[in-house]
């Protein structure tokens, strides 16, 4: 059965009208369990989240997570036309969040009723989630324990339905400089300015010994610094902020410590919990993605698939580039290609599975 994405683009428009800012989603959490249970599933909820095992769950069986988010950010201040107004003109449907992520939410959605009742050789579990934006602690987070054991997942971003096989972690490091205070007429104290500007310069040089085959190097960057009451003192302490690219070379706190190490500030991870994760050509979420006709690549972004703590793969209908922008649009053929992309691509995970199975 091939599903119609003209119930996808009804559920997109009615989500789109729905103002879901990051941790206020109740609106849309509260229509997508109403969706899933019309249309014959049985769907749960836990804060904003709600989700949907298939009828014939085994847990002998491996399962599948397929995975997409109904938070937005705010509007762009640049909007010419109302966020919540889902209007189609031509091939676009416009308003918040379309594209990021309800293209793929709705995609995803259907794929999972299409498949619902079908035999296949592996669980499937549908979760719509929360706080995605801002990484929040009752989105992905919260619910994964409630879904009991997953093996791998398929994360609905806009990507242009190419594969993602990798994304970079992230941490970002509160350093603190510290100096002695003193008059700047007397070369007096010790500038912590100084000592911040010697670290940032081995940061800018730093190089780790290991590097992921997948991800490539981890990515530092400095990007602010704050330091000095007046002109005429010489500042004690020094603050600037790190934006660190994680890869699957080293764990986060792996990496943390190893800076910590190269540097003479004081450095605070504001937390470790957005991890990189990468997939090598064999595994069999790759190889379905190509059999199903699908490029792959290392995505710059980052997702809820930071949280997971098993294999998965990002895919979706849409551009990244229009993710976060003034009048964000997504094609409805996009749509359409989302969804048969997302049958092809569980089409060819089972005749991987099955193949394994028989060898």
């Amino acid at each position: 059965m091939n599903p119609d994405a003209t119930k996808a683009i009804e559920l997109l428009r009615r989500l789109v009208a729905l103002p879901s800012p990051s941790g206020r989603e109740e609106a849309t959490a509260e229509l997508l369990r109403d969706c899933l249970a019309q249309r014959g599933a049985a769907p749960e909820r836990l804060h904003n989240n709600v989700w949907a095992r298939s009828a014939h769950f085994d847990p002998a069986r491996p399962t599948l997570l397929l995975n997409s988010h109904h938070d937005t950010v705010r509007p762009a201040a640049g909007y010419t036309r109302d966020p919540y107004d889902p209007a189609v003109e031509g091939d676009r449907l416009y308003g918040l969040g379309s594209n990021d992520a309800g293209a793929s939410l709705v995609a995803l959605t259907e794929t999972f009723l299409a498949l619902y009742r079908r035999p296949l050789p592996f669980n499937l579990v549908l979760a719509l989630t929360a706080e995605e934006e801002c990484s929040g602690p009752r989105g992905i987070g919260a619910l994964l324990p409630e879904l009991g054991r997953i093996d791998m997942a398929l994360v609905g971003e806009p990507t242009g339905m190419r594969a993602a096989v990798g994304e970079r972690g992230l941490v970002v490091l509160d350093c603190t400089a510290r100096g002695r205070s003193g008059h700047a007429a007397r070369n007096e104290g010790v500038n912590a300015l100084y000592a911040a500007l010697d670290d940032i310069a081995r940061l800018r040089g730093f190089r780790f010994e290991r590097e992921s085959e997948v991800l490539g190097p981890i990515g530092i960057a400095v990007t602010q610094i704050a330091a000095g009451t007046q002109h005429n003192v010489v500042p004690d302490e020094c603050r600037f902020v790190v934006d660190v690219r994680t890869t699957d070379a080293y764990t986060n706190e792996q990496t943390v410590a190893i800076l910590r190490a190269a540097l003479r500030s004081e450095i605070a991870p504001r937390s470790t919990r957005l991890r990189a994760s990468a997939l090598g050509a064999d595994h069999p979420l790759v190889r379905a993605a190509r059999a199903a006709g699908r490029g792959t690549f290392v995505s710059p972004t980052l997702s809820d698939r930071a949280l997971m703590p098993f294999p998965a793969l990002k895919m979706g209908p849409g551009d990244s580039a229009r993710s976060h922008t003034a009048d964000e649009y997504v094609r409805l053929s996009e749509i359409a290609e989302g969804i048969a992309g997302y049958m092809t691509f569980i089409e060819k995970l089972t005749e991987l599975h099955d193949e394994q199975t028989l060898g």
